[in-house]
């Protein structure tokens, strides 16, 4: 039998979260099943892992700036739930790269694409997204290439 997608790893945690009466793992499981399932019914298509990956990541972004934004108007509260909320959906994100490996990436695509300076940053960013998603924030990403290009 094949691995299971990580559409399968992401229901079988919904029934786990409702077997154990987790509710903010529960809720936050159901969200991401739901934005799944919204943009197979809006494309009428089925997701890959890496569509999936895709959905998780931006739910991620979401969660991050919602809770600086809730940190900064003094909401500590509601900060707290969305970094909860991060925690549960990084779980089915792969291993974040490290800034070796990250640098490195970059290197080889830079030299790859044969950039030269700023002007080549979207064929450099576009080499490396693919191997990248999920793994890394993507401004932090694009700051590295930025500073790579320049200097």
């Amino acid at each position: 039998m094949s691995e299971s997608t990580l559409k399968d790893q992401l229901s079988s945690a919904v029934k786990d979260a409702m077997r154990s009466k987790d509710k903010v793992r529960l809720v936050t499981l159901r969200m991401a099943q739901a934005a799944v399932k919204q943009i197979e019914i809006d494309e009428r298509r089925e997701l890959s892992d890496d569509d999936v990956l895709k959905v998780l990541d931006k739910m991620l972004k979401q969660r991050r700036d919602a809770a600086s934004q809730y940190d900064a108007a003094g909401r500590q509260e509601l900060g707290d739930k969305e970094r909860a909320e991060m925690v549960i959906i990084e779980e089915f994100m792969p291993a974040a790269l490290s800034e070796e490996e990250l640098d490195g990436l970059i290197r080889a695509a830079i030299s790859s694409t044969g950039a030269q300076g700023m002007q080549d940053m979207g064929g450099v960013m576009n080499e490396l997204r693919p191997q990248v998603t999920g793994r890394v924030d993507m401004g932090l990403l694009s700051k590295k290439v930025r500073a790579a290009l320049a200097g």
